[in-house]
């Protein structure tokens, strides 16, 4: 009854009218400013720990890369080393960029 939907062979609908849901959808988005507005009077208070805030965020990401989105480098018996090799490699080029420019 929440979720507007149709049943293979059915001839009704399932759920909430078209108005309720999108009230409803209006709604769960209504709190994106507020959360915004807290984020901006919070900035302050965060600015000093962002640097490592945004590395974590970075680090987790790369992660999350390279073990769900190539699957063929952490499959196997010996998924830790494509893992570290990666994480080598991707240092390496990081020191290089830096160094020379």
């Amino acid at each position: 009854m929440v979720i507007p939907h149709l049943h293979l062979n059915a001839e009704k609908a399932e759920g909430v009218s078209k108005r309720k849901a999108f009230c409803n959808g209006a709604l769960s988005g209504a709190v994106e400013p507020i959360g915004a507005a807290l984020t901006i009077l919070a900035t302050g208070f965060f600015l000093p720990a962002m640097p490592y805030l945004l590395s974590f965020a970075a680090g987790a990401m790369m992660y999350v890369v390279v073990e769900e989105l190539i699957p063929e480098m952490s499959s196997g018996e010996h998924s830790n080393i494509g893992v570290i090799m990666f994480a080598t490699g991707f240092t390496l080029m990081m020191a290089l960029d830096i160094v020379l420019g």
